[in-house]
């Protein structure tokens, strides 16, 4: 497990760009055989992701950084298939997932392994963990179940929709919040005008992007802004005093996972644009 230790809101505006990614960017994940993680103190949430093909993977805690016998002894996990057709196994219970499907599995969760239904289109599962002190059933809730938003227009190239899986009137969780977004063919800007919440973090993965394509994210606080480039099945954590918006060469899909004290979805703290720099 790869551990990130963060910086404050002061320390990162005298950073170089090369500094600030080993902080936030997350560009490990999805290699074949691997379940990779990253473990930052922003949260203490988890992201990672893995790719089997002919064999099972294992999710296994981390003694040594989690201090815990089983990876969810007190902790939640949201998981979304980006890849081909996939199998999660929970304690003995099986869930097949499709292409954009997601699973939640609760505090509690002993066992959890992953395959791939066809080694040749694997599955890749994309997840996001944060501390629990409940417990909540384990829910698999398919892409066109999943609750949707459109936002957005045509004129200002954001067209795009929302899809929830992991929120209050959705799956219910100790504190994850998490879905996807989609925009429009013909249209690069995702979350602006900006915003903060100061109440929990996110981290954002973006995929269903051409090899040669990029995502300018903008990072930072708004008064002083910093940027990342991102390509196909990167990351980056955004802490909660950070705006988190990004602009790219064509559309793009990505993946939001929030952790912290609100779960509301719109607990947002606009940014006027006069005030963005």
């Amino acid at each position: 497990m790869e551990i990130r230790f963060t910086t404050d809101n002061t320390s990162y505006k005298k950073m170089t760009t090369e500094e600030l990614k080993k902080l936030f960017l997350i560009d490990k994940l999805f290699h074949e055989n691997e379940v990779y993680m990253l473990y930052s103190d922003v949260d203490r949430s988890i992201t990672g992701s893995t790719v089997p093909t002919n064999d099972k993977l294992k999710l296994l805690s981390s003694t040594k950084e989690m201090a815990a016998e089983y990876f969810l002894q007190r902790r939640e996990i949201g998981i979304i298939n980006i890849g081909g057709d996939g199998l999660i196994t929970a304690d003995e219970k099986v869930f097949s997932l499709a292409y954009k499907d997601a699973l939640y599995i609760g505090k509690g969760t002993k066992e959890i392994d992953f395959a791939s239904i066809r080694p040749e289109q694997p599955a890749k599962f994309y997840f996001v963990s944060y501390p629990a002190h409940m417990e909540y059933p384990t829910v698999h809730r398919k892409f066109s179940e999943a609750e949707s938003v459109q936002l957005g227009s045509q004129k200002d190239a954001n067209k795009r929709t929302i899809y929830k899986y992991i929120h209050p009137n959705g799956i219910k969780s100790c504190q994850l919040v998490m879905g996807l977004t989609e925009l429009d063919e013909g249209n690069v800007w995702n979350t602006m005008p900006v915003h903060t919440h100061q109440r929990r973090s996110e981290v954002y993965m973006y995929f269903n992007m051409k090899e040669d394509a990029v995502v300018l994210h903008v990072f930072g606080e708004p008064n002083e802004t910093r940027h990342f480039i991102l390509r196909n099945g990167q990351a980056v954590i955004s802490p909660s005093w950070s705006v988190h918006s990004g602009v790219a060469t064509q559309n793009y899909s990505f993946i939001w996972g929030m952790g912290g004290e609100n779960q509301d979805f719109d607990d947002m703290d606009w940014v006027p644009m006069n005030e963005l720099n």
